[in-house]
């Protein structure tokens, strides 16, 4: 249970304490994202510490796996903002920015088990063994973790793997040629030619960012249920309806691959974090 906690205390920390222009400039505010782990790590570590061990041993339960957690975090940031500074990635370069997130997250979650293993007693082969499974609070913590991966995390993750296309938060709406002929009788009658011109336009429309990152978390919520109750079947309707949907931006190529690449990630990500709720609530 306190594994699970903290875990999700993490992720609050991450995802939802820190802001985008925190995210932008992380070195400036790498203190205050730091703080923001202090206060949620903390609040649980208070919270087991009175509730649990009854205020015995406040070095133990407390400030040593307090320090761990929150250190642990500021140096990983700090090693990778070095790292990508010296990498310096060009924005064609999303995959490997993938990795290096992906790997963040790994390393901060291994940081939090040993945390738990050193000054809990916590091991995973009993707690994997464990007769009965999880229990009822300890189910409810996992689900709460797996859906802001389905959502939050995986939002974030395919915002890293698209990147930044000129266009990619507007909808296509089409291509429209327009000729512009000028009156030839008057270029004639000055003694010049007759001028044409021939413009093509590509036309978009902008639309509510929050509405589509919110189909997102829909779209992969439902296949996180519907994987759960093997009804793989019907995650294909989710893919037609969305492809219905975008029918006409479909004439753009590089749009159309666009929506490929989102569509298979969100729905890679979706049957993945269901089949690990499904093997472990199960």
């Amino acid at each position: 249970m306190l594994f699970f906690s903290l875990v999700l205390a993490h992720f609050i920390a991450d995802f939802y304490l820190q802001t985008d222009d925190m995210v932008i400039e992380k070195r400036k505010n790498l203190w205050k994202h730091v703080s923001h782990h202090l206060f949620t790590t903390g609040f649980v570590l208070i919270g087991f510490w009175i509730l649990s061990y009854n205020f015995e041993n406040i070095l133990k339960y407390l400030f040593i796996p307090l320090f761990g957690i929150v250190a642990s975090h500021l140096i990983l940031d700090w090693l990778k903002i070095i790292l990508l500074d010296k990498l310096k990635m060009t924005n064609e370069e999303n995959m490997k920015r993938l990795g290096y997130f992906v790997l963040d997250q790994v390393l901060h979650l291994v940081a939090i088990l040993l945390a738990c293993m050193f000054c809990f007693q916590f091991e995973i082969e009993g707690f994997i063994q464990q007769k009965g499974g999880l229990s009822f609070i300890e189910s409810v913590l996992f689900f709460i973790i797996i859906v802001i991966l389905t959502t939050t995390v995986s939002g974030h993750m395919i915002k890293i793997l698209l990147g930044s296309l000129p266009n990619q938060l507007l909808t296509f709406e089409g291509k429209y040629s327009f000729k512009n002929e000028r009156n030839e009788a008057e270029f004639k009658r000055r003694g010049k030619k007759g001028l044409s011109e021939e413009y093509h336009y590509t036309v978009f429309s902008k639309h509510d960012l929050s509405r589509g990152k919110l189909i997102g978390y829909i779209e992969r919520l439902l296949v996180l249920l519907l994987t759960f109750y093997s009804a793989y079947p019907a995650i294909g309707f989710i893919v037609a309806a969305k492809s219905i949907a975008r029918f006409k931006q479909m004439d753009d190529r590089d749009w159309a691959e666009y929506f490929l690449l989102g569509t298979l990630t969100s729905m890679f990500l979706g049957i993945t974090f269901g089949i690990l709720l499904k093997i472990v609530l199960t």
